[in-house]
């Protein structure tokens, strides 16, 4: 669906780019047989746990070994992520456990952690807009692109010279709908979802992002994101 073989046959396949997956663990990409490419080949070339503050980042949440298998996994003739020879960094910024205004800090500090190892792309599926104690939420009118620490943390770093892509969110069957910070972000790259049928999926956040807004009441639930 994404024409990544189309790449790949052109010899796009991720080879001497550096990027840095953020999320909220990796539990098993020292073990799983998916990974064993890119272990072999020492394409991982670092990583950290950045809410526990420490090195073993094989460990916290399944789903940032999720999201690294669609870009690295590897199963010989039946399946190839779409940069199966990018070399990778692999940072925990994602407390699963609570949701507090401190995991955005953490996420820029990661990404500062990257630009210092000269990451070229930093992936990642997180987002923000409500947490644990309800004063620190943000409102749809902060989804400005400048507002949240995380979305100015991420324009910070696409002005170094990374390109930054985000998730656009889970929020499109929810009362909220709409994008969460950081994919509000002017430069960030902000991904929806479709089904297997090329139509965007129900729970995928729809946009404005800042570069496009329009008021929440005149946007149709069925518009694509931005």
């Amino acid at each position: 669906m994404l024409g990544g073989e189309v790449l790949h046959q052109q010899n796009f396949t991720g080879s001497g780019m550096h990027i840095a997956v953020m999320d909220a663990g990796f539990p098993g990409v020292n073990t799983m047989t998916a990974f064993n490419r890119i272990r072999t080949n020492n394409q991982i070339l670092g990583g950290y746990d950045f809410v526990n503050r420490n090195a073993d980042f094989y460990t916290g949440n399944s789903h940032g070994t999720s999201v690294l298998s669609t870009i690295a996994g590897f199963v010989e003739n039946q399946f190839v992520g779409t940069a199966p020879d990018a070399s990778f960094y692999l940072f925990i910024t994602e407390d699963n456990t609570k949701e507090t205004p401190l995991e955005e800090s953490l996420w820029v500090e990661a990404a500062e952690r990257a630009d210092s190892l000269g990451v070229d792309i930093i992936n990642t599926s997180l987002g923000y807009y409500t947490f644990d104690n309800p004063k620190h939420d943000y409102t749809y009118a902060d989804m400005n692109g400048s507002k949240t620490i995380i979305s100015r943390g991420a324009e910070i770093g696409v002005s170094r010279g990374m390109i930054l892509v985000n998730a656009a969110g889970n929020e499109g069957a929810e009362l909220w709908k709409y994008i969460i910070a950081p994919a509000d972000a002017k430069s960030v790259l902000s991904v929806g979802a479709v089904n297997a049928s090329k139509v965007i999926a129900s729970f995928s956040s729809f946009g404005p992002t800042s570069d496009n807004r329009v008021k929440p009441d005149v946007l149709a639930h069925g518009q694509a994101v931005y």
